[in-house]
């Protein structure tokens, strides 16, 4: 039967767990006194610490929750997301970590600039601070919404507290300090997530191969539909979805880009994409089989399954506080807290960055100086993380709040990875077909998500009819196709009308950090 409330040792665990994440990253306060040790932890970090922050990163609470959701109700589907990512891995250690680092600039949005002037360069700054935005107040929302009724306490003080936490050790440390808790909350998260496998798995009745019989029978293992249709969620539609989101993530978002230059050299920078893509593959097949586990386990007992859980992402939180002994139960809540803290504090980090680096000194001040700068820092961070929190005490009062957030997301970052395979690949292309192929490619992705936001009521019915023939394509293409249409339009306009781009234009050249 499930325990009411948490037992003091759970909550102990948990303590020291919170206690310590905080004194972790307020002892880099010491050596994150300048805006480059603040933003790039001064160019000096090791491949491997790196590498373990992207996949901390990566692996973000909702995937702890979600993908054993996934795998309870249906099957190891959207676990093709994950084999796209060694083909990912070798475009950006091929090309995007190199270009970054060539150009020595904190920004991921700089090249823009360079390539197509100021408007490409704040078209992408306001996308990705919305995303951003928007990821925070979802993570914060989610977790809360999922450790409330295991711990006790409401989902309003869950939301204040890991904001606050998150906000605070980032300002201290700044960077550093956001990758070095990175690391220690991954291993933390992992140690959770074997944990509780081990109990799922040595808990069937009739011992663990019970547990792969039960999910055999019921196709739980299987990857998918492979057939043709675009319409539906089959093995090729969720790994070219998965092509294409890994390559935006390692190719154009601050989150990622940021820590490439916080590696001490290339090659450290290329093995901290290797490791970060190879550490998430099993990863994320643990949490998969954890939901198989957990089918498996209330198909042969199903007494153990309240009526009242309906939906697969309830059934995990279910089982860890009604299944795991005192003690393990701390652990496994602190690894879903581990998992929503590595996400949140490199939103906040990377966030602040952009706005002082794309906004502030661009636009605004320009020649700040350093204590101006670090100044300007501090006040964003903390601004970033209150607004974030405020977003996820919003979203308290919307319903289907990851569906919506999903659609949102390819809304906001659907377009920018086109625009830069854009500039990156056609020497050709400049301002004008770059921002025509944008314009087309945001309403290729409007017209692409009607169909979701008619579902989730953000749309009228009447409005919907109104707006002609709904796509034929399933919604994990949505980035696909705002991609494709960006880089194609803008590629196509070059070449007839675009003439030839002058020599010195042909590849960026190192500038100075802004």
């Amino acid at each position: 039967m499930p325990r009411s409330g948490l037992p003091a040792v759970d909550l102990a665990v948990l303590l020291v767990y919170m206690i310590g994440v905080f004194l972790l990253g307020a002892y880099f306060v010491r050596t994150s006194r300048s805006t480059d040790r603040f933003m790039v932890a001064g160019r000096s970090l090791p491949g491997w610490v790196v590498g373990i922050s992207i996949f901390g990163t990566y692996l973000s609470s909702i995937s702890f929750l979600a993908l054993p959701g996934a795998a309870f109700g249906a099957n190891w589907n959207q676990f093709v997301f994950s084999l796209s990512l060694p083909l990912a891995a070798w475009i950006a250690t091929r090309y995007f970590v190199p270009l970054y680092r060539k150009r020595n600039q904190v920004s991921a949005y700089s090249y823009l600039e360079h390539r197509f002037g100021p408007w490409a360069r704040t078209y992408a700054t306001i996308f990705y601070l919305l995303t951003q935005l928007g990821r925070m107040g979802t993570i914060m929302f989610l977790v809360a919404l999922a450790v409330s009724p295991l711990i006790g306490v409401s989902v309003v003080p869950i939301i204040i507290i890991i904001g606050a936490l998150v906000t605070l050790y980032t300002l201290l440390g700044g960077i550093e300090a956001v990758i070095w808790t990175d690391v220690v909350q991954s291993f933390i998260l992992l140690a959770g997530a074997l944990v509780a496998a081990a109990f799922i798995l040595f808990g069937m009745p009739e011992g663990p191969g019970q547990l792969f019989s039960l999910g055999a029978a019921s196709h739980k293992f299987s990857l998918g539909s492979f057939g043709a249709s675009i319409s539906e969620q089959t093995f090729w539609v969720v790994l070219i979805y998965g092509l294409f989101m890994n390559l935006q993530n390692f190719g154009i978002d601050q989150n990622y880009v940021q820590r490439y230059i916080t590696a001490k050299s290339d090659r450290e920078a290329k093995k901290s994409v290797w490791l970060s893509a190879l550490l998430y593959i099993p990863a994320s097949a643990l949490f998969f089989f954890i939901g198989t586990g957990l089918y498996a386990f209330y198909t042969a007992q199903p007494g153990l399954l309240p009526a009242t859980i309906t939906k697969g992402d309830e059934v995990f939180p279910h089982f860890i506080v009604a299944q795991l002994p005192v003690g393990v139960t701390g652990l496994v809540i602190a690894a879903i807290f581990a998992a929503a803290m590595s996400t949140l504090s490199t939103s906040v980090n990377s966030s602040a960055t952009v706005i002082f680096s794309d906004i502030y000194k661009r636009y605004f001040r320009k020649e700040a100086g350093e204590r101006e700068s670090m100044r300007m820092l501090y006040v964003t961070t903390f601004f970033w993380g209150a607004f974030g929190t405020l977003v996820a005490l919003a979203m308290t009062h919307v319903r289907q709040a990851l569906d919506a957030w999903w659609t949102m997301a390819s809304i906001f970052s659907g377009g920018m990875l086109g625009l830069f395979l854009l500039g990156f690949f056609s020497r050709r292309a400049r301002n004008v077909p770059a921002a025509i192929g944008v314009v087309l490619g945001v309403l290729a992705i409007a017209w692409m998500s009607v169909p979701t936001l008619a579902k989730l009521d953000l749309l009228s019915p009447g409005l919907t009819a109104h707006l002609g023939p709904q796509s034929p394509f399933h919604k994990y293409l949505i980035v696909v196709i705002g991609t494709l249409t960006i880089f194609l339009v803008g590629f196509l306009i070059s070449l007839l009308f675009g003439g030839r781009r002058r020599s010195q234009e042909a590849s960026p050249a190192p500038v100075a950090q802004t």
